[in-house]
């Protein structure tokens, strides 16, 4: 290995490949989007296939050097903050849609495609890639953390969508998991583990993804209801109607002014529904939509308003979509924790009312929104110095009560660096047997210390 110190990087032997040393682009991946921070990496290292990462890895592997595999950098909970002395494999460059085959209705990818970019390539053929986080994540990233979102109600998450994968191993060795078939009962399912380790067990260089027809018929609503209790039970009113809804979002008051400040809407302050109907015509589409509006007129809704055309669609799913960012713009000079609990649905209710007898009684401007459909709920605070314990005691509390009642304490962002302290609570002996696994996958500890379990 040799150093350029006039470009600040550092260049392997085989493949060419550098590392990109420059303090202010260290700087730059010490922070993840809720503000929390870590060490300054050791470098960056940017491959563009699978060839270059097993480069890496052997070096790695040779060197003792730690390493935190990293996609489009969306992550909420410290997955991609450096502990140690660890460089960063950016795997945003390996970013080639490898093969689309409509019959098949399957994708091919490299770990850097975000769902954006697979959306455009195949909308073409009438399919559309339907794991959405809001966030224009990474295909690699998302299976790593189990990513899931707004369509989960209907199409489920990364697990239900990617029937297999490829992976970089700790001795360096390239392996696949899993075939592009909706079923095997073959062995030992090792591609669903994989999927969620957070790059604690490989890094993923290649994905096989699920890829659904888009659907003839679409309508999009937004429900305004006088209280959280109301939107929440017409949710579960929906969804014990059997309807086709494919996205299903609850959002509070307090998030519905930072929609308005944030987008420029006059929407009603008040507690809504964020409903997506599909359907295979516009006739069976049409009476779903009316007995979705009936539900709702039901549970005292006083407003429903319906986005017909595909702009009209895309403007009310950017309005929840950015609420993260409109609750950051609502609140400057803030740090932020996102809670993402997730509860079975007989306490969802119980759930968004404790978030928000919680928030009040700690004095913190707290907002509540979730994927209600599967009953993931998040609260997102914003902190300062000043109010760091209090919102580390509320976060405790929101997550605690989930425990009691059956829940998780992460729906879909993960574990992380913020929840290893719930891992045994949730999972008691089993914590010992992922232990075990990851000692067996990856002895060394080279991948991604310190995040799920501790070293």
């Amino acid at each position: 290995m040799s150093v350029n110190r006039g470009t600040g990087t550092t260049a392997f032997g085989g493949p060419p490949l550098e590392i990109d040393t420059r303090p202010a682009v260290l700087d730059q991946f010490t922070v993840d989007e809720t503000g929390r921070t870590g060490r300054r990496p050791r470098g960056i290292v940017y491959p563009t296939g699978v060839e270059e990462v097993i480069a890496v890895v052997e070096w790695a592997e040779a060197t003792r050097t730690p390493l935190i595999p990293r996609g489009a950098g969306t992550s909420l909970e410290g997955h991609l903050l450096a502990q140690r002395d660890e460089l960063i494999v950016d795997l945003s460059r390996a970013n080639a849609i490898l093969d689309i085959s409509p019959v098949d209705f399957t994708a091919t990818v490299q770990p850097g495609v975000t769902r954006t970019q697979l959306n455009a390539a195949t909308a073409e053929f009438g399919l559309q890639f339907t794991v959405d986080p809001g966030a224009d994540a990474s295909l690699g990233g998302m299976a790593a953390t189990n990513a899931s979102g707004t369509t989960t109600v209907r199409y489920g998450g990364m697990r239900a969508n990617v029937l297999a994968l490829q992976a970089v191993l700790a001795d360096a060795t390239a392996a696949r998991f899993g075939r592009a078939v909706r079923k095997s009962s073959s062995g030992y399912d090792l591609k669903d583990l994989l999927i969620g380790s957070a790059g604690t067990l490989g890094i993923i260089t290649e994905l096989t993804v699920r890829l659904h027809p888009i659907p003839e018929w679409l309508r999009s609503l937004r429900i305004s209801f006088p209280t959280v209790a109301d939107a929440v039970d017409a949710s579960l009113a929906v969804m014990g109607a059997a309807l086709p809804v494919s996205r299903l979002e609850l959002v509070d008051a307090p998030s519905m002014a930072a929609i308005n400040a944030y987008r420029g809407t006059d929407y009603a302050e008040t507690p809504a529904l964020f409903v997506d109907i599909e359907s295979s015509s516009a006739v069976a589409g049409t009476a779903d939509e009316q007995e979705v509006q009936r539900i709702a007129q039901a549970h005292n809704a006083i407003d429903i308003a319906t986005a017909r055309t595909h702009t009209e669609r895309h403007a009310l799913w950017e309005d929840r979509h950015n609420l993260f960012f409109a609750l950051k713009a609502h609140h400057p000079g803030h740090r932020f924790m996102v809670t993402d609990t997730a509860v079975p649905f007989s306490r969802v209710a119980a759930a968004v009312d404790t978030a928000t007898r919680l928030g009040a009684e700690l004095g913190l401007a707290v907002s509540v929104a979730g994927h209600i459909g599967d009953g993931n709920v998040h609260a997102v605070i914003p902190y300062t110095d000043a109010s760091y314990a209090a919102a580390q005691q509320f976060s405790d509390s929101v997550v605690r009560h989930a425990l009691a009642v059956g829940g998780t304490a992460t729906g879909e962002h993960g574990i992380g660096l913020a929840k290893k302290k719930y891992l045994r609570d949730e999972h008691g002996a089993a914590v010992d047997l992922m232990a075990a696994i990851k000692r067996a996958i990856d002895p060394l500890g080279l991948f991604n210390p310190d995040k799920v379990l501790d070293a």
